[in-house]
């Protein structure tokens, strides 16, 4: 190689040495479903953090120092909104940071789950997720112009999955007879599931998983299991399972495996991500409908 070619060569890795790397982008989510979302979309250029972990119900969490010093360095916070986790914007506003918010479920009209007002759960419907992502794209790409066809790509690719992966849903269901399409949990976290592929939700408890039943809400649900013959209950906590085998005990049903709603499983778990939980959760669910004596 001449010397004319190893100079040029020089100066070129120089130049390329004196270009500022794109600063990284560290973005808290509120809960590890988002956070598992916000990095599919961010792709290497987003550091994520996430203030309720895996494994833990964001209902009704109570933050602390820890989560505060995370908030403190991010340049972008994202939430679920339709107030299944207020106390982030509580908890933006006590530590004087500054960060972007982005509300993954803008735009969304809200189910409403009977007295329990609007129902935060949308990302079970897979097409409702795949506009969590593109809103999450489009608050990314405002903070990062260099990086904004990077964070959109990702997101159209995600939505071709959750495309694909409501086709399975749909497949799934259909072949089961319409007086067995419909399932029994803990809380009533799956109405928009439910309204998209035609599956009628029995719930113990309401919107949070934190509520409990009435005596006489109770007793409704006793009555509809037994005319419906349900045969399997499903619990999303190992903390819920009391008022499900009470309700397994006055109908004769049986507990079933665990369903993710509100978080994912640990790496090790069956619900790792997102896309791992949802097709967790409709194995469970067919095998429950699906249950006999």
């Amino acid at each position: 190689m001449s010397k004319a070619r190893i100079c040029a060569l020089s100066l070129a890795a120089l130049l390329l040495a004196a270009i500022p790397a794109r600063a990284e982008i560290v973005a808290v989510a509120s809960f590890s479903i988002l956070a598992d979302l916000t990095r599919v979309v961010g792709g290497e250029a987003v550091r994520v953090e996430v203030l309720v972990g895996p494994e833990t119900d964001a209902h009704g969490f109570q933050p602390g120092p820890a989560e505060a010093r995370k908030l403190a360095q991010a340049r972008v916070v994202i939430v679920n909104g339709l107030g299944f986790d207020p106390w982030v914007e509580r908890l933006v506003k006590a530590s004087g940071a500054k960060p972007r918010v982005i509300v993954a479920s803008a735009g969304i009209a809200p189910r409403q789950g009977g007295h329990h007002g609007a129902d935060p759960h949308a990302w079970q419907d897979p097409a409702l997720a795949a506009r969590y992502v593109a809103t999450i794209a489009e608050g990314l790409a405002a903070l990062d112009p260099a990086g904004a066809a990077g964070h959109r790509a990702r997101a159209e690719d995600y939505a071709k999955r959750l495309e694909s992966l409501a086709a399975e849903y749909r497949a799934a269901i259909a072949a089961i007879p319409s007086e067995r399409r419909r399932i029994v949990t803990s809380h009533d976290a799956f109405g928009y599931l439910g309204q998209a592929f035609g599956l009628r939700v029995l719930a113990l408890k309401g919107l949070s998983s934190e509520s409990e039943p009435s005596a006489q809400a109770m007793a409704r649900l006793i009555r509809a299991v037994r005319a419906e013959g349900v045969r399997v209950v499903l619990v999303e906590s190992p903390a819920e399972t009391r008022l499900a085998e009470r309700l397994a005990r006055e109908t004769g049903a049986r507990l079933g495996p665990r369903l993710y709603a509100d978080t994912l499983s640990r790496p090790d778990g069956p619900a790792p991500d997102f896309l791992a939980m949802l097709r967790h959760n409709l194995s469970v669910m067919v095998a429950a409908m699906n249950a006999v004596d």
